[in-house]
């Protein structure tokens, strides 16, 4: 395989692996939305082609002779927690991407999904890709959603010789994270915004390890098969306690119970509702944040020779990042 297609390129994950591919000798078509304003992508050699999935027409001649696709384009958007454009974005654009790869003739498909898309477990029995989905539990349509595109690709593998592999990004930190997604996080305990921790836990990896995973699966990995891509389970304490002495602040002391999380994610999302503006906390999230969500990558890192890299590593690369683009 020589020419790749990456959908979703100025993301967070779609910065790294189009990094990836070049430092691996691939030539990059990068996908991107004409009124894009990331500059993540400043300075690199790959050819560009304007935009969407959703737009099959432009879709069609950005795949047009490449060789394969890594499509790791979303909406990760919580808020409508319930949302036609999720549905839109990360079904139906996953769903015309498999169709024209099929279509095409592409050697390999690689689909970005979301390590929610299986059951998460606790520290003695984590997640793996055989747990059930338990998502609608959020009651999220992108975890949803991206469950249901998840499905799609599985069953197009299975009957139609769609030659995909799957990879399950859990929680991810690291450089380019232009929106910023998780390093909202990062900045608020930068910020000292961040009062306490809550009873739950995140699978915790860096976006570079899971770009390697996602470039390896073009040509490593089975067909029809699901990768979580992870590294360290860690509780909410341990990870603002791990982003405070990177940030050089003191961690949030104060155990935040359940019952008081979830009382104030009712009442944030019952005020957003009433008042329609976007909350910084709803009950979704309230949720999240009182559930432990771990999960193995074992797997990945097996069949997908996916790296390691230390999770404060991780926080400092995208701490440094934010300094650097005048996020903090």
């Amino acid at each position: 395989m020589k020419k790749i297609l990456v959908t979703g390129p100025d993301g967070l994950l779609g910065s790294h692996i189009v990094r990836v591919l070049l430092e691996e000798g691939y030539e990059v078509r990068v996908l991107v939305f004409p009124d894009s304003v990331s500059h993540t992508l400043d300075g690199l050699p790959v050819e560009r082609a304007s935009g969407n999935i959703l737009d099959t027409d432009s879709l069609r001649k950005a795949m047009t002779g490449c060789d394969a696709v890594i499509h790791a384009a979303a909406s990760t958007m919580v808020w409508p927690t319930r949302s036609e454009r999720s549905w839109q974005i990360n079904f139906e654009g996953t769903k015309n991407v498999a169709d024209l790869a099929m279509e095409l003739g592409l050697r390999r498909m690689v689909y970005v999904s979301t390590a929610s898309s299986f059951g998460g477990g606790d520290a003695n029995s984590p997640g793996t890709e055989t747990s059930p989905y338990d998502g609608d539990r959020f009651g999220l349509d992108y975890i949803a959603s991206k469950y249901a595109a998840q499905k799609h690709i599985l069953e197009q593998a299975a009957t139609n010789s769609l030659p995909a592999v799957i990879v399950n990004p859990t929680f991810m930190f690291g450089e380019y994270d232009s929106l910023p997604s998780s390093g909202q996080m990062i900045i608020a305990v930068y910020k000292g915004k961040v009062p306490g921790y809550t009873s739950g836990g995140k699978n915790i990896v860096y976006a570079g390890d899971v770009a390697h995973a996602c470039v390896n699966a073009l040509k490593k990995g089975r067909v029809g098969e699901c990768y979580i891509a992870g590294n360290r389970n860690m509780s909410y304490r341990e990870i603002t306690g791990a982003i405070a002495k990177t940030v050089h602040q003191k961690p949030p002391f104060i155990y935040l119970p359940d019952f008081l999380i979830l009382a104030f994610g009712y009442i944030c999302t019952a005020l957003a509702l009433l008042f329609h503006f976007k909350p910084g906390f709803s009950h979704a999230t309230a949720l999240a944040s009182c559930s432990k969500q771990f999960y193995s990558a074992e797997k990945a890192v097996r069949e997908l020779d996916m790296p390691q890299t230390p999770v404060e590593n991780a926080i400092q690369a995208e701490f440094e990042w934010l300094k650097a683009n005048n996020y903090c």
